[in-house]
């Protein structure tokens, strides 16, 4: 990881979201919504509000550059580039960069509804 960082390090600082806090982060993303459609929308819509872009990480091994999110049929993904190259990852399954960027806490709380995290 850049600057020296393990994994371990991004892993306890997700870690500090109780989860009471991971419950009321949900609650606030679905709120309104009916069905797992409209709140899968409800953590998109927060996430895209919250997450600090563009940020690096590292992806097998290879820094790739997160320029946005997207909602697809398969959740929400995150859209890495590096040089010409563009590739969506389930972003419960990327791996961040320590330190993390800010707004962190919503793919927290999407990974604790989606029963990930």
């Amino acid at each position: 990881m850049p600057g020296g960082k393990s994994t371990a390090t991004t892993l306890r600082a997700m870690a500090e979201l109780s989860k009471a806090d991971l419950d009321e982060l949900v609650e606030e993303a679905i709120v309104d919504a009916y069905g797992k459609d409209e709140q899968l929308t409800g953590f998109y819509t927060m996430i895209e509000e919250n997450l600090a872009l563009p940020f690096t990480t590292m992806v097998l091994g290879v820094e790739v550059t997160v320029e946005g999110i997207d909602l697809t049929d398969c959740g929400i993904a995150a859209i890495c580039v590096r040089g010409v190259h563009r590739q969506s990852i389930a972003i419960l399954d990327l791996p961040l960069p320590a330190p993390p960027p800010p707004g962190l806490e919503w793919i927290r709380a999407y990974g604790h509804w989606a029963g990930r995290r």
